[in-house]
């Protein structure tokens, strides 16, 4: 029994070990002083122009439209992989300018993720410019994980590469243990809001992929694997950010 309670606490910590150098982005949530979103808003532009405009230590800035965190921003970096972001810039220099036009404008409420990509899931088949997300977050029960993987996540993929080859999309884990309901995340990038009144067709489409009758059975799977989801919207923000909106398909493989 100690042998197994032993291996059930050290078994998350095997799996990041065989994986952490995938490509992982850094997903900072920031809340701002209302009073001092002008202020903000100049220095972080500012800021990410200077240290973040290229390469792995880019960086995306967006806001949050919906859900509990509407109102706030999420600052994205990436991607790199846990070898180079070591090196990200960490001068004094840097601290200094984050410090003076940056944090000072933020309230204490901050929460950070390392998000995983998988290439072999996701598809970036061509080259496109970020406008607006649909970050669709799954919490997954605790040694579910392979399960939803298989008996979720995989069908998904497939009914996707199937029936919808043209919608751009990426698939994460998350790379540390949270109680915050977002171990994987499935992310849509559209262009305008539109894209949102069309009709779902997944329910008809699934069937046509794995057999008909075959949609209850993948419901219960999901029910078996996850305790819930929850979906935000987000737009990125141009003018805030040091990477441009043109993604390379290359660049997510």
């Amino acid at each position: 029994m100690r042998k197994l309670l032993v291996t059930m606490l050290l078994l998350p910590l095997f799996m990041m070990a065989q994986t952490n150098e995938g490509l992982i982005f850094e997903n900072v949530m920031l809340t701002v002083n209302p009073e001092k979103i002008v202020e903000f808003e100049a220095g972080i532009a500012a800021h990410n122009k200077k240290f973040h405009s290229s390469g792995p230590y880019g960086a995306r800035v967006y806001n949050i439209l919906n859900g509990t965190n509407a109102g706030k921003y999420m600052l994205n970096m990436g991607p790199c992989t846990w070898s180079t972001i070591d090196a990200r810039p960490s001068g004094k220099d840097h601290s200094d300018d984050n410090n003076k036009n940056i944090s000072k404008y933020l309230m204490p409420e901050v929460r950070v993720n390392y998000m995983k990509m998988h290439p072999e899931l996701s598809n970036f088949s061509k080259d496109f410019e970020i406008k607006k997300l649909s970050v669709f977050m799954i919490d997954v029960k605790r040694f579910k994980e392979q399960d939803f993987m298989e008996k979720v996540l995989k069908k998904v993929v497939k009914v996707y590469k199937e029936k919808m080859p043209e919608q751009i999309y990426g698939v994460y884990s998350n790379e540390m243990n949270n109680m915050d309901g977002m171990d994987f995340g499935w992310v849509d990038f559209f262009e305008n809001s539109s894209w949102l009144a069309q009709e779902d067709k997944f329910v008809q489409y699934f069937e046509e992929v794995h057999g008909a009758g075959s949609f209850p059975g993948f419901l219960a799977d999901v029910e078996a694997t996850t305790h819930g989801d929850q979906v935000e919207i987000w737009e990125v923000r141009n003018d805030l950010s040091g990477l441009g909106p043109q993604v390379k398909a290359a660049e997510r493989q």
